[in-house]
């Protein structure tokens, strides 16, 4: 050892901790939207979370990414993707914990906020496991347009069993799902598609052309859009056919991700491929929808579960580390830049509970609410885990850009779920029909928004947000200043409703009118301590 080479104020590795016990807001919400049913297995899966191993089981996954298979050692075509054992692992803790299909089997009230709740909890370790798990979850919903097909894999969907074996469903203890929309020439605009399927009479369609992006294809089946001579349509494409065989689904190459290393993303050739049909034929587009509704969910359940990583990994730091003479949570600077991400993350928390609790309830209005609010916060809370997660690892100065740290992989894998199933503009101008085209849906939400009526600061930004919304919502260059507003005061209701008065009065005074746009510049007013302390029960 190098006798000058000593290790002082450090902070220990974050292991063994609980991240759903010291979240008392993530508490609190989940018992108000009817799920405390689901506290003791949400705490069991943090205790798992935050265990060393499960820990390394993420770090593992994405030091050693997926490998294509594409031929076995004969020359026969194969096109299996296979991955380290450790991803494999974080599979089999997600699916056995039901974050994969536990509200479709278990139809308690609560269901769905209890599934996004450990949904969350798993983002604070890897999220890259999380695709498969989002879109198995989120298939369903769009699987029961065609009742026969639903009930051939339901069944399987809903099973608590990983079953990562390369076989036919029928020889497997449990299934999963991808999805595959985009093409080269379309992206977003999946109307442009040129895959074809044609009617085979026998119950089947033969479809041929290429996607684009075709998530984790290591699944079982895929949804998929192709062309009939109707229009745009829903079909499933499994990997194997029920004789046995393996459908003519060809792997071109995994895509080399900036993040989400752990995942697979490919490629796809379809060349006479079998798949079935899912909805009507022509109605291809919101068949699908029904599935991209609930990704676009898991967008801001995971967006806000790794902010809220962020902002503990962060706090720990500064909890742990001194500089000139006094911890780093004890100076003012820093507590103004932690107590303004905890704002944040505690705003974003609050929004995925509610959206979350509106899956459970199929009432006009909340279904209203979710066609609405999805969008939303898919735009706004997205977009604002990015700057977050940068924000936080600043606190750990040139450490927390090293790749030994959590925070280099954190920081890369916040970017896809802007993206991923429709990118800002996308988005934006989805609120944007949605207004025009059901102006119900701007009743329901400023009915939501107006449940916090009171506050002052918040009523005169409303008001004025409402007489501005009928001249944006006929505007597309005013699509993003809507979505932003709209999120801001709906967080802003929430957060007057459901948090402390501390966390309200701050976050009126720093999200509704402007302000700097960078974390850390809060008003003199604002309560830092006291915020802090309300972030990390102990």
């Amino acid at each position: 050892m190098v006798p000058t080479h000593s290790v002082t104020n450090q902070a220990p590795p974050l292991e063994d901790h609980h991240p759903w016990r010291i979240d008392r807001s993530l508490k609190l919400a989940v018992a108000r939207e009817g799920a405390e049913w689901a506290f003791p297995s949400l705490d069991q899966l943090s205790q798992r979370i935050g265990s060393p191993e499960v820990i390394r089981w993420g770090v593992e996954a994405n030091e050693n990414p997926p490998v294509l298979h594409t031929h076995d050692r004969y020359g026969r075509r194969i096109d299996e993707v296979r991955f380290h054992a450790s991803y494999h692992q974080l599979m089999a803790l997600s699916v056995e914990s039901g974050l994969h299909a536990g509200p479709w089997a278990d139809e308690r009230a609560g269901a769905h906020v209890a599934r996004a709740a450990g949904f969350y909890l798993a983002a604070q370790n890897e999220l890259g496991h999380g695709c498969p798990i989002s879109m198995t979850y989120s298939v369903v919903p769009a699987l029961k347009h065609q009742p026969d097909v639903a009930a051939e894999w339901l069944p399987r969907i809903t099973a608590r069993k990983y079953d990562p074996r390369f076989l036919p469903a029928a020889e497997k203890s449990g299934v999963l799902f991808g999805m595959a929309m985009t093409e080269k020439q379309g992206g977003s605009d999946v109307r442009a598609n040129t895959t074809r399927a044609v009617d085979a009479g026998d119950g089947t369609w033969r479809i041929t052309g290429h996607k684009w992006f075709c998530s984790a294809p290591m699944c079982d089946a895929f949804l998929m859009l192709a062309q009939t001579a109707t229009g745009l349509s829903c079909f499933l494409v499994p990997r194997w056919l029920p004789d046995g065989t393996l459908n003519r689904f060809f792997i071109q190459r995994l895509k080399n991700k900036l993040g989400n290393k752990s995942n697979a993303s490919s490629e796809i050739e379809l060349s006479d491929t079998v798949g079935w049909k899912v909805g009507e034929e022509g109605r291809g587009v919101p068949t699908i929808l029904d599935m991209a509704t609930h990704t676009r969910l898991d967008c801001v359940i995971g967006s806000s579960g790794m902010m809220r990583q962020a902002l503990v990994l962060a706090m720990h730091h500064a909890k742990h580390r001194a500089a000139f003479g006094r911890p780093l949570i004890a100076q003012p600077a820093m507590q103004a830049v932690l107590a303004d991400l905890a704002l944040e993350s505690e705003a974003a928390t609050q929004f995925m509970v509610r959206l979350a609790a509106a899956y459970d309830r199929n009432t006009p209005d909340a279904v209203a609410f979710r066609r609405i609010a999805t969008p939303i916060g898919k735009y706004y809370v997205c977009k604002r885990a990015i700057a977050h997660v940068a924000e936080a690892m600043e606190c750990l100065g040139g450490a927390g850009y090293v790749e030994d740290f959590p925070f280099a992989r954190l920081h890369r894998e916040t970017p896809l779920y802007s993206v991923w199933e429709g990118s800002g503009n996308v988005i934006a101008l989805d609120v944007l029909r949605a207004l025009h085209r059901q102006p119900a849906t701007a009743e329901v939400l400023f009915a939501e928004i107006r449940e916090a009526k009171g506050n002052a600061t918040l009523d005169a930004f409303v008001d004025d947000l409402q007489r501005a919304l009928a001249e944006a919502s006929q505007d597309e260059g005013q699509a993003r200043w809507l979505v932003d507003a709209l999120a801001r005061a709906l967080q802003a209701s929430l957060v007057v409703r459901f948090s402390s008065s501390e966390m309200s009065d701050a976050f009126l005074a720093t999200r509704l009118h402007g302000g700097s746009g960078t974390f850390g510049a809060l008003p003199a007013a604002v309560d830092r301590r006291a915020i802090l302390g309300q972030v990390w029960e102990e």
